[in-house]
Parts: C-alpha cells; structure tokens; sequence
C-alpha cells in the first residue's frame, strides 16, 4: 500500500538529506561517539518493545518512546542523521533476518530516517531560537520548551502520516484524521518530554553513568509493560475464541454448546427455571416459498423478538435450526407463562422486511411454544426438563400452532 505514496516518502527522505548536509558539520570526537553507539545500542534493544495498536482503519500506531528528539538537540540535524540512518539500517535488517518485515519494508526505512531527522531538525532550530527566552522563567522554562518542542514534533509527524494513509486510503475523512491524532495520549507525551528532556541534560553534562541508567530504567520499565500487554492481548484473543465457540454465527446468541455448558452450571442450583423451547412454525415453506437467505433473516428476526423480553439473568440459546431454547429465572410459573404469551403475540404479530429483487417484502410468520416449569437440583434434571418442554412444543404443533403449551413441574 505505501508504493502509492512513494513520491511522499522520498521527497521527506530527500528533504532530511539536505538539512542534514547544509547543517553546521559535527564534531566526530569521543564524546559523539560514545553517545551514538548508547543510543544506537538501547533504541535497536527498544525497537522489540513497542506496542503496536491497530486503530479502525487498520493503521498501524507506535507507542513506543522515541528518543531522536534529544539525540538532535545535542548532535545537530548531521548528527541525528547518523543515528537515524545507523538505527534504522539495523532495525531493517533485524527485521528481514528474523523475517517479520513488511513487503515495503525498505519504504518504512526511508520514511522514518526522513520523518525523524526532518522534523527534529526543526526541533533543534527551533530550541536554538526559544531557549534564551525560556530559560528567563525560572525552574520550569526548560521543560515547557521541550514540551513545546514534542506538541510541534508530533503533530507534524502526524500530519504528514495522516497525507500517506489519505493517498494509501487508510484515512478518507477528516473525522478519521482527528481520531488518529488522537490516538496519542498526553500520557505518552508527558513520558516523550520527560525521558528527552532528562536523556539530552546528561548529553550536555556527559553524565555517561545517569544516561547509562535512564536507558536502563526505560528499557526494564518497558520489558514489564510490553509483557502485560502481551498477556492482555493474549487474554482478549482466548476470550474473543470463546466467545466464537459459544456464540451461534447467524443470530449472535449463544450456541448449543454454551447451553450444555449452562445446564452444567444450573442443576445443582435448587431454583426455579422455566424452560421454554421455541421454533418457527412452516419455516420449511418460507425456505421453499422464497429462498435460504429470506429463512436465515426470519430466524434473525426470531432471535432478536425473543432477546428483547429477557433480562440480564435470562439464558438464550439457539438448539436447533429454527429451534431456540430459553431458561427463564427468577420468575413464578404464571410470570413465565404470560411472558412467553407476549412473545408468541410479538412475533404473531409483526413482519420481517427481507429483499424481494428490487423492493423490500413483509414477511409474517408464527411461532410455537413449550414451557416447562420445575425446580432444579432434585430427580428432575435440566437436560429431562429440556425433554419435556419440546414435547410440550410437539403438543403447541400437533394443537394448531401459533400456540403454547406450559406445565407446572412441581418441587423436585
């Protein structure tokens, strides 16, 4: 996707190459280089670390910290070239040995080598225009430069991102760009300013030992967070399989195999359940009469008619092809009678809109029930239960249909 927006990367590429080179020449000297090889050495260390979400559109969003923005102020935009072009030529190879780059990989490279030295480029002119001024205010005037500093960094990145995703077609609205702007939180910039601030105060003082542990201290602070992460994803992943297993595909209710699975869970509880079967009367002409497709919408309709009577502590399955089974709780036998009754006069009552060709066709369509009542945690089991409401589901069919037949099973 990013070959469409070559002009783009390698015009930020090219523009980053000329600041660098008409920039003031660096001193290659002792200091420069043991500066150079720490941060090449923590951020290549880092790279591993970051946290790499995927918002709606599928854009991919870094949040790790970067650390270019001090390496500027001190180095100089030939300085951070050097760096950049060092770290980022690592991590590409990196990448393609252990074979998790990305087909464009090579235009990944060269963007955040132009991006990074372009715009901390910036950076460090702009820091050299505001210091004098800011350093006036006591205490605080170098921090709120540096946090002006990263606000103007960021949102140019972000700007000239959101252009890329636009002409990728990753972003398409100018509500999608606001949402990826977004996507940074004041917490993420809070630690940017803090780590480049404290990291480019060492540079100036060579303080090797406090940068030596400040590197340290990020990158063990960011092994733990990316670990939890990891066993969150992890765990939204297992919950999001489950969920899969137990959720019927066409109606979105629970399946067969989370009723098993509940029926476990509820014999041995001692309360009263009312079990109600319930299935779509005639489905088999509406499948021939129309075709598969109108019959999975009237079973959708089915499903959601009965969803809206229950409540939090109701149980919904889908046991069958038209077939659905309910466990009705905490209510008398009468209450599940009358709200069983208001569910075959729901769906007696109203129509579903399928395609017909051109135009959308009602639909009308009946359903019977059967309820049986009973205590659990006695002789009668929830699985026996579940026998006798389908026969009394038979019984609602061979009466007529569009009926319900109910049974008070008594103390079990």
């Amino acid at each position: 996707m990013l070959l469409r927006a070559r002009p783009i990367i390698f015009a930020v590429f090219f523009v980053s190459i000329a600041v660098a080179f008409v920039s003031k020449p660096i001193s290659f000297d002792r200091t420069y280089v043991i500066a150079l090889l720490f941060y090449w050495l923590f951020s290549s260390l880092y790279s591993h670390l970051r946290v790499v979400d995927k918002t709606k559109n599928n854009i991919p969003v870094d949040y790790g910290i970067n650390y270019s923005l001090s390496f500027a102020l001190f180095a100089g935009p030939l300085g951070l070239f050097i760096f950049e072009t060092l770290f980022r030529l690592t991590e590409h190879v990196t990448k393609k040995y252990l074979k998790t780059a990305e087909p464009d990989e090579w235009l990944h490279t060269l963007y955040n080598i132009g991006s990074f030295v372009t715009f901390n480029s910036l950076a460090f002119a702009l820091y050299n225009l505001l210091h004098p001024w800011f350093q006036s205010v006591p205490f605080i005037g170098f921090w709120l430069l540096m946090f002006l500093l990263v606000i103007i960094v960021s949102f140019l990145t972000d700007c000239c991102l959101i252009v890329i995703f636009y002409i990728t077609g990753d972003i398409r609205t100018k509500r999608e760009a606001l949402d990826f702007i977004k996507t940074r939180s004041w917490m993420d910039i809070g630690k940017t300013v803090l780590t480049n601030g404290l990291l480019f105060l060492f540079l100036q003082e060579q303080r090797w030992d406090m940068l030596l542990s400040l590197f340290l201290l990020n990158y063990f602070v960011s092994c733990s967070f990316f670990s939890k992460s990891q066993s969150i994803q992890h765990k939204l992943e297992r919950d999001q399989f489950e969920r899969m297993a137990y959720t019927d595909f066409l109606t979105g209710v629970h399946n067969r195999a989370y009723m098993d699975q509940t029926i476990a869970k509820l014999n041995g509880t001692g309360e009263w359940i009312g079990v109600v079967v319930a299935d779509i009367d005639n489905f088999k002409a509406i499948n021939d009469t129309y075709n598969h497709a109108v019959g999975d919408e009237v079973i959708r309709h089915f499903a959601l008619t009965l969803k809206q009577f229950l409540k939090e502590d109701d149980f919904l399955f889908r046991s069958g092809g038209e077939e659905f089974t309910m466990f009705l709780r905490h209510r008398t036998f009468e209450e599940s009678v009358q709200l069983v009754e208001k569910m075959r006069e729901t769906v007696h009552h109203s129509t579903v809109l399928v395609d017909d060709g051109t135009a959308k066709r009602p639909i009308a369509y009946t359903s019977s029930f059967g309820l049986y009542f009973f205590q659990t945690g006695g002789t009668t089991s929830l699985e026996k239960a579940y026998v006798y409401a389908d026969h009394l589901l038979l019984r609602s069919k061979e009466s007529g249909k569009n009926k319900i037949s109910a049974q008070c099973g008594g103390v079990a």
